[in-house]
């Protein structure tokens, strides 16, 4: 392992983006989004995604050369066209919409579609937390569980983050997908040859199965069952079915090197507590229910962790591997 600071881990994701063929002002915000999340102690989508999203630009999968734009508009309301690029300009121009429009409206709904990987959704709603704003982020994702009865993979694991701002105080993040476990979690038990619990997977029959590699065959299994699995479903129709966007199983697999171009969709729901019962009660009520939270001994408040983890690496920096590093820097020409 090696320790860089933020800002070196994040010049060093611009560089190897930028000479994988993304514009400057794409790799700029996509290596602040991954240094970001490394940071915050989120390293799945942290610098590791930088050789797979490298691989994407060249091989066509991204396009580089790719600017949002607004292509639809009406009042609180806006959809962002990534135009098959990477996530992060199109999320950083729905992020900044969004705030405006809620403010002048009360409430915004930022779609986006032909979207790609969007990392950590916690981010773009804790930014606008600390702008005072309520915040709701989803996106959906290649294929990866079923509907509820169902074998075959037809929604991703579909992640929802939520951000609500507090009085002197981080706000409250949570950041979750809706699959029982992460995936790769299944990939290295399949690697080592170990058994996983059931209830994380079924067969490419859509049978219950605690083989790994007969998980990886079929589908992950959403947390909550049914329920969870009907959130996903949510998930999926507010990213896809308002935006344009491609359904989880018209995505291929981020997995794989080859494929298709995802043509995600992620969106952004903003509210500004104002419009409603007013900022202060707002606030008032956060602090109570954080009183009554704190008060039980072992109760950590969402987003805590990874405030402290940013706080840590912002001091000390961040230990990355040695072979990420050593990619990292193929992949920049250093």
């Amino acid at each position: 392992m090696m320790r860089i600071s933020i800002d070196e881990a994040e010049a060093l994701a611009r560089a190897a983006l930028a000479a994988s063929g993304a514009r400057p002002a794409m790799a700029a915000t996509t290596a602040n989004a991954l240094a970001a999340a490394e940071a915050a102690g989120q390293a799945g989508h942290g610098l590791s995604r930088v050789p797979q999203y490298a691989t994407f630009l060249k091989n066509g999968r991204a396009d580089g050369r790719a600017a949002p734009r607004i292509v639809n508009e009406r009042g609180g309301a806006v959809l962002v066209d990534a135009g098959h690029g990477l996530a992060y300009p199109a999320l950083a121009m729905a992020e900044a919409e969004a705030a405006w429009r809620a403010r002048a409206h009360g409430i915004a709904f930022a779609g986006i579609t032909n979207s790609h990987h969007s990392g950590a959704m916690g981010l773009p709603v804790a930014r606008l937390a600390q702008q005072g704003l309520v915040a709701l982020a989803f996106t959906n994702s290649p294929a990866a569980m079923p509907v509820p009865g169902g074998a075959r993979p037809l929604m991703g694991t579909n992640p929802i983050a939520a951000a609500f701002p507090r009085r002197d105080a981080p706000p409250l993040v949570i950041d979750m997908a809706l699959s029982e476990v992460a995936r790769g979690k299944i990939m290295v038990a399949a690697k080592e040859g170990r058994p996983i619990p059931e209830g994380w997977a079924v067969d490419a029959q859509g049978r219950p199965t605690t083989d790994a590699k007969a998980a990886l065959a079929g589908a992950m299994l959403a947390m909550g069952g049914a329920k969870g699995a009907l959130l996903a479903m949510v998930v999926e129709l507010l990213c896809c079915a308002l935006t344009g966007a491609a359904f989880g199983f018209e995505a291929d697999s981020f997995f794989e090197d080859e494929g298709n171009r995802p043509r995600l969709g992620q969106a952004l729901l903003v509210v500004d507590p104002g419009a409603l019962a007013g900022s202060a009660s707002f606030a008032a009520r956060i602090e109570a229910f954080v009183d009554a939270m704190t008060a039980e001994d072992g109760v950590r408040l969402p987003g805590s962790r990874r405030d402290a983890l940013a706080a840590r690496a912002a001091a000390e920096g961040i230990e990355i591997p040695d072979v990420l590093h050593q990619r990292l820097m193929a992949l920049a020409g250093l």
